[in-house]
C-alpha cells in the first residue's frame, strides 16, 4: 500500500473514493456542508457511511487524537476493502502534532490491512493500493508537507515492524522451529542496514553452562538456538539490549497443559518475535543507539528425556533452580539469556515474554505488564511510549512476594508457593538473575495478554498483534529526541 501527500485541494485530486472524517459530529465541517444529496444531520450512528453516488465514505472521528486516528483509519480500510477501489483520497487531519497525525493514520491503515491467510485455499484479493492525502486541512490550516512526509515514512516503518512480528507469531509450530527463527534472523540482518547476526547452537549453550535453557529443550526433536542480532549505527549514544522469550511451541512439558490451553501456544514465541521486529524498526528509523536482540529459541515438549518436576537446575549464573512445574519454562530460558545478555554491558536491559496467564487475569487481554526495580525507568518507558496506543501498566515488586519464590532445596523455585500475584512473582524470579549493577537498568515486560488474542479488537485482527514492538520503538524514538 502506497501513501502520498499532494499539494493540491482535495477536489483537485483524482481518486476512486473520498474519505471524510466527521470530527466530533461537527456538521459545519467544510467537506460535509456541500453534500447536497444527503442530509447528514439525520445520521446518528458511529459506523462508516458509504454514499456510492457521491463516491464518498463518511466516518465519525471522536477526537483529533493519535489513537483515534489509528482506529478510524483501520475502520475505514475495513469498510472499503471489498470494493473496487484502487485510490482513496482524504484531506489532512491534524492533532497536536503534524508528524504524529500522519504517522498514526498510516499506522492505522497498515495495521488494519494485515492478514495472515497463507493456509487458506481461497484468498481475498483487494484492489486498494494507494492512499492520497491532500495538503488541504479540513479546518483550513496550513500543512507542513515535510513533516507530513516524515510522519508517513515513520508510520509505515512502525506498522511494518509490527506486522513482521505478527507473521512470525502466527506461523504454525510445524514450520516455525527454533532453527527457522534463527534463519529468519539471519535473513533480516542481510536485508537491514547496520545489522549483524550470530547464531549459537546447543554446543555453545552447553559450553556456556546454560543448563536451564537446555533443560527446557531436552525432550524436543528440534535443537535450540541462541539468536543475537545487533544494530549498530555510527557513534551510538546508548547500548540497549532486548531479551526475548522464543518458545516456538509450549506443550507445558511433563506438567502438560490441558488440550484447550495448548491451543495458541505457537504464540509463546511472541517476545523473541517482538525483539526481531524492534531491530527491523530501529534500523529503518536509523535510531542513534546500539540495539541488541538476544532471543532464546526452543520448544518445551514431553518425552522420556524431558526435564521433570523436582529436578534442580544449575543456571548459567550459578543460581540453582528447583523445578516445581515444567510449564513455568519461559523464565528458565530467560534466566540464562539474561545472564548472557548482561555481559554485553547494556545501559538499558529489557526482556519481553509471553510469560504468565496471571498477567492476563490481572490486567486483561489488552495490557502489557511492566516490572522492575527502578520506578523512574518504568514510569519513563510508560510515558514515552504512550503515543503508540499500546496499553501498559506497572506492577510493583514487594518484599513479601519475594518470599514466595524461595526453595527449601535450591536458591529459588521456578513457581511461587501461592497462586496469587503470579505475574509479579515470575518477575521476581527473573530479578534473581539480574546482577546488582544492572538492577536499576532492567525492565521486564510481560506481553502475555495482548500478544495473541482470538478475537479482533481495534486495529488488530484475531491472532498475533505484534505486542511490544511499537511501544518500544516509540520509547526509543522519544529517547533519541532528547539527545
Amino acid at each position: 500500500m502506497k501513501f502520498n501527500i499532494i499539494n493540491k485541494p482535495i477536489d483537485k485530486i483524482k481518486a476512486d473514493l473520498e474519505l471524510i472524517f466527521v470530527v466530533d459530529k461537527n456538521l459545519k465541517h467544510k467537506f460535509i456542508k456541500d453534500d447536497k444529496s444527503f442530509k447528514f444531520s439525520n445520521y446518528k450512528g458511529d459506523s462508516p457511511l458509504l454514499l456510492i453516488e457521491n463516491a464518498r465514505l463518511y466516518l465519525p472521528l471522536a477526537k483529533l487524537e493519535f489513537e483515534e486516528f489509528r482506529l478510524a483509519a483501520a475502520k475505514a480500510y475495513n469498510a472499503i476493502k471489498g470494493l473496487n477501489v484502487k485510490k482513496l483520497k482524504l484531506a489532512s487531519y491534524l492533532g497536536e502534532c503534524t508528524k504524529m497525525s500522519f504517522q498514526s493514520l498510516v499506522e492505522g491503515f497498515v495495521l488494519g490491512a494485515y492478514e495472515f491467510n497463507k493456509y487458506k485455499e481461497k484468498k481475498e484479493a483487494y484492489t486498494l493500493d494507494e492512499i492520497i492525502f491532500s495538503s488541504e486541512e479540513f479546518n483550513g490550516k496550513e500543512v507542513d508537507i515535510s513533516k507530513a512526509q516524515l510522519g508517513i515514512k515513520h508510520g509505515q516503518i512502525m506498522a511494518n515492524a509490527a506486522n513482521f512480528t505478527k507473521d512470525i507469531v502466527n506461523e504454525i509450530p510445524e514450520i516455525y522451529t527454533p532453527v527457522k527463527m534463527a534463519e529468519d534472523a539471519q535473513i533480516l540482518a542481510k536485508n537491514l542496514k547496520n545489522v549483524t547476526c550470530k547464531i549459537y547452537d546447543e554446543k555453545f549453550l552447553k559450553k556456556e553452562n546454560m543448563n536451564a535453557f537446555l533443560a527446557v529443550n531436552r525432550a524436543s526433536v528440534h535443537p535450540p538456538r541462541l539468536i543475537h542480532l545487533v544494530y549498530k549505527p555510527k557513534s551510538p549514544k546508548k547500548k540497549i539490549v532486548f531479551v526475548g522469550k522464543g518458545l516456538t511451541y509450549d506443550s507445558g512439558g511433563l506438567s502438560l497443559k490441558p488440550a484447550d490451553y495448548m491451543l495458541t501456544m505457537k504464540a509463546d514465541k511472541g517476545g523473541a518475535a517482538a525483539a526481531l521486529g524492534i531491530i527491523k524498526g530501529a534500523s529503518e528509523l536509523e535510531l542513534p543507539f546500539e540495539i541488541h536482540a538476544v532471543c532464546g529459541a526452543t520448544e518445551n515438549m514431553i518425552g522420556g528425556n524431558a526435564y521433570k518436576p523436582d529436578d534442580v537446575l544449575i543456571s548459567r549464573s550459578g543460581v540453582s533452580i528447583e523445578v516445581r512445574n515444567t510449564d513455568a519454562e519461559g523464565r528458565l530460558v530467560l534466566a540464562d539469556c539474561l545472564s548472557w545478555a548482561q555481559e554485553l554491558k547494556p545501559d538499558i536491559l529489557i526482556d519481553m515474554a509471553t510469560l504468565t496467564g496471571a498477567c492476563v487475569v490481572g490486567l486483561g487481554e489488552y495490557t502489557i505488564g511492566l516490572m522492575g526495580n527502578n520506578e523512574e525507568l518504568k514510569s519513563e518507558l510508560k510515558a514515552k511510549s504512550a503515543k503508540s496506543g499500546e496499553f501498559a501498566s506497572v506492577l510493583e515488586f514487594n518484599r513479601f512476594l519475594k518470599e514466595l519464590v524461595k526453595s527449601q532445596i535450591a536458591d529459588v523455585s521456578n513457581t511461587a508457593s501461592s497462586r496469587y500475584g503470579g505475574a509479579i512473582t515470575a518477575g521476581i524470579f527473573l530479578d534473581k538473575f539480574i546482577k546488582e549493577e544492572f538492577k536499576d537498568k532492567w525492565i521486564h515486560q510481560d506481553i502475555a495478554g495482548p500478544a495473541y488474542t482470538e478475537k479482533a479488537w481495534g486495529y488488530n485482527q484475531s491472532g498475533a498483534t505484534g505486542a511490544g514492538v511499537r511501544m518500544n520503538l516509540y520509547y526509543l524514538n522519544a529517547l533519541a529526541k532528547e539527545l
